[in-house]
């Protein structure tokens, strides 16, 4: 079965547009932990626009009574402050992601190079801690080579293009058959070396039912998506509770 991870940083960014603690970052992680699902996923950024290293690290405890059943997941690039809280919260996977002055959400996956240079010790020294490394990559042969090379467990597949394609072109459109044919090779090659699939990015619940057809496919990290649909799902319970205490109050005065 394909793991879901649920991101909550969307619930951060909505906290912190406020300021003080609501929505609960908590809360939000025990409604999907009732709901059943197998992760939690977490990008604690340098500017903290979202999730903070105490909400990683409160999460970290809240999540501790159900690892590994729920995996922790960890995302983000390996500047020195991210490597620390990593190796002290020894989540069961660190998914390491480059991160673009200014970007609003990831933009590519990782291009071999000197900027990357260092991964293969930051790499190393997280797997001798236990903690399972992903690398986010296109979809490519090649970079899956190149993420097995360095020492990766498993890579995290890029779909923003699949989502764009499956957006403009619809699902039965060559564009998009085309778009996924990508995915299944760069799946089947990580497959071959011996390391595990994820993907993440765009996938919702249109595409996903495509997307799912990819071999391999051992977890699906969505956020955006999920907090965006729950909005308009959940916005009708919540006005019914409002309007039911609203509702109890008239009926206290007469």
């Amino acid at each position: 079965m394909i793991r879901l991870s649920v991101n909550v940083n969307k619930v951060a960014t909505l906290r912190n547009a406020r300021g003080g603690t609501s929505p609960s970052v908590l809360d939000a992680v025990d409604v999907c932990l009732d709901a059943g699902v197998q992760g939690i996923t977490v990008h604690p950024r340098a500017d903290r626009r979202h999730i903070t290293p105490d909400d990683v690290r409160q999460i970290a405890m809240r999540l501790s009574g159900v690892r590994p059943r729920v995996e922790y997941n960890i995302e983000g690039d390996p500047r020195p402050e991210l490597i620390d809280l990593v190796h002290a919260v020894r989540p069961d996977q660190c998914t390491l992601v480059p991160v673009l002055p200014g970007e609003i959400t990831s933009q590519a996956g990782w291009q071999p190079g000197p900027a990357t240079d260092s991964l293969p010790g930051v790499v190393e020294a997280m797997r001798a801690r236990g903690i399972r490394v992903s690398l986010f990559i296109d979809a490519m042969p090649e970079r899956v080579a190149w993420a097995a090379s360095i020492g990766a467990d498993r890579v995290e597949l890029y779909t923003e293009p699949f989502a764009h394609a499956f957006a403009e072109h619809g699902a039965s459109s060559a564009e998009v058959r085309q778009s996924l044919g990508l995915y299944v090779r760069a799946a089947e090659e990580a497959h071959a070396r011996g390391l595990g699939v994820n993907a993440g990015h765009d996938l919702d619940l249109d595409n996903l039912a495509l997307f799912r057809e990819v071999p391999y496919l051992d977890e699906v990290s969505i956020g955006h998506a999920i907090v965006s649909r729950a909005l308009f799902v959940g916005l009708s319970t919540v006005i019914h509770e409002y309007l039911q205490v609203l509702a109890a109050a008239a009926a206290n005065r007469t």
